[in-house]
């Protein structure tokens, strides 16, 4: 697996086309979310993605997409999170979840990451040492809830280490 976190910029026009097409794959076929994939935030977005074997109609294994938050509201944002059915079950979705903290600790140092999910997936994200913050709510007629997980600085703050189940101290832990 070739693991990319890449700004819009430095997509390639085939990346951005298989990109595009699992999105669509797994949010509009499978998952029956009729919506426009193509949001006009791509290219404000940093994406993170695993391929294999780019000659093959559907290489893209896992994506998801970060934004950067504001003043406002300081947390990264991520979202558009997939694994292609192949690759369910078999740690790709770890692994990228994985890649995705890192990405986000690297790019935006001591702001805490957030995600909204089914509420089926909580105890997953939550492995991460993501915390249920808001919901649940629908969206695309499912039961979805919002997720954050808090910067290393404020994770220090509240005395988590190590040890604890999904507590982070360092990010090069994850990888």
């Amino acid at each position: 697996m070739n693991w990319k976190a890449l700004d819009f910029e430095q997509l390639t026009a085939r990346e951005i086309y298989l990109i595009l097409r699992a999105r669509s794959a797994v949010f509009v076929v499978e998952q029956s979310h009729v919506h426009l994939d193509a949001d006009g935030r791509d290219e404000s977005g940093v994406h993170v993605f695993a391929t294999e074997d780019m000659t093959r109609p559907m290489p893209v294994l896992a994506y998801a997409r970060i934004h950067e938050g504001d003043a406002e509201d300081p947390e990264v944002v991520v979202d558009k999170i997939l694994t292609s059915p192949l690759r369910r079950g078999d740690g790709t979705a770890e692994a990228l979840i994985e890649r995705v903290i890192a990405v986000a600790a690297e790019r935006w140092p001591g702001r805490g990451v957030r995600l909204s999910a089914p509420v089926s997936l909580r105890a997953f994200y939550e492995a991460f040492g993501f915390r249920k913050t808001e919901g649940p709510f629908l969206e695309h007629g499912m039961p979805y809830i919002g997720l954050t997980r808090k910067s290393r600085q404020a994770r220090d703050l509240a005395g988590l280490t190590k040890a604890q189940p999904g507590a982070f101290t360092d990010t090069n832990e994850l990888l």
